[in-house]
């Protein structure tokens, strides 16, 4: 049976130091998605290319840097739309984790430890050993069914591109039966317009899948890390299926985005959503509103990179923030 508050009153003092109280709404969730930049153990897994990710690498990625990184995702997963719900996040979709360890070191940190929280993990083909996750709340999301689906591509030579598998989850969020997508496509390392093919070939592979569940409009939500804008040729391809709205869109600006490189934001971070989840009938879930989770504490805060996301390294150099990824969440309504 799924725990369902009434309302809740909170006190707190916000960055600024001032006080705020907030009633919030007995039927508000968020789901969230958070690029943990590089989030490894600290063992040499001799199958993949983990070996700068350990305490004798190129990184020096020592126990206590481990733990340290872990506390702050933890503690960041608690607030994302503290300003909206009174329970943190009912779904997290995390990429750029190494297993099933670095998972459960983030959900027993003491911002954690006290939330309920489950996930989904599958072992990927990636050569680094990264992949996507889906943390849950066992009390507002059940898990009916979960895969990977292979995003099989090939390189300019004709050989496999190992790359991360798209993980699918499919599950009652609260009664409604949804079905969760958790995405990390293929970087723009070797040139933007040189592997686009691949994060087509990644969309397209997503759409394969929705068309193959039963009913013409299945709940479903599409989130991750793209690597590609919501303007891009491959989110296109998800949008000009008529199965789907961007409430992503609007927050891509000159000024804002999920990350940033070289002085421009991107927003490669999006959470997509059926039209289904616009709707107000009783016992579903409505789409209210979407944000970037960019608070003071996950930004660089001064000199050239101030308001940038506050990033673990820069190259081998050891920073000791977070991620060099924003979280980005929405708020839905429970009907």
């Amino acid at each position: 049976m799924f725990w369902k508050p009434f309302f809740v009153l909170c006190i707190f003092k916000d960055e600024s130091n001032k006080t705020r109280t907030l009633k919030f709404s007995e039927n508000q969730f968020t789901i969230a998605f958070y690029n943990l930049e590089n989030f490894f153990d600290t063992k040499d897994d001799p199958h993949t290319l983990d070996d700068d990710f350990t305490p004798d690498g190129r990184k020096q990625w020592s126990k206590s840097r481990f733990r340290k990184k872990a506390k702050k995702l933890a503690r960041t997963i608690k607030l994302i739309g503290k300003d909206f719900s009174s329970v943190p996040p009912v779904l997290v979709g995390v990429a750029e984790v190494e297993n099933h360890i670095a998972l459960e070191t983030i959900l027993k940190a003491k911002s954690l430890e006290e939330e309920d929280y489950g996930y989904v993990h599958f072992e990927s083909p990636d050569e680094r050993g990264i992949d996507t996750a889906l943390l849950y709340l066992r009390s507002h999301f059940k898990v009916l069914d979960a895969e990977t689906i292979p995003l099989l591509i090939t390189n300019d030579d004709g050989e496999r591109d190992f790359t991360r598998d798209i993980l699918y989850i499919h599950g009652l969020l609260h009664q409604e039966e949804i079905h969760v997508f958790v995405n990390h496509w293929p970087s723009r390392r070797d040139g933007a317009e040189e592997t686009q093919y691949k994060r087509i070939k990644a969309a397209e592979t997503v759409l394969q899948k929705i068309e193959s569940l039963p009913g013409a409009y299945p709940n479903c939500i599409v989130m991750g890390d793209f690597n590609d804008d919501p303007n891009s040729e491959s989110i296109q391809i998800l949008m000009k299926s008529g199965r789907f709205v961007n409430p992503m869109q609007q927050l891509l600006s000159p000024k804002s985005g999920s990350a940033n490189y070289k002085g421009t934001w991107s927003l490669f971070d999006q959470i997509i959503i059926s039209h289904s989840f616009l709707n107000y009938e009783p016992g579903t879930h409505s789409f209210k509103k979407a944000k970037i989770f960019s608070p003071k504490l996950l930004k660089e805060w001064k000199g050239k990179y101030k308001g940038n996301p506050f990033r673990t390294y820069v190259g081998k150099k050891y920073l000791g923030g977070y991620s060099d990824h924003f979280p980005v969440y929405v708020v839905f309504q429970e009907n």
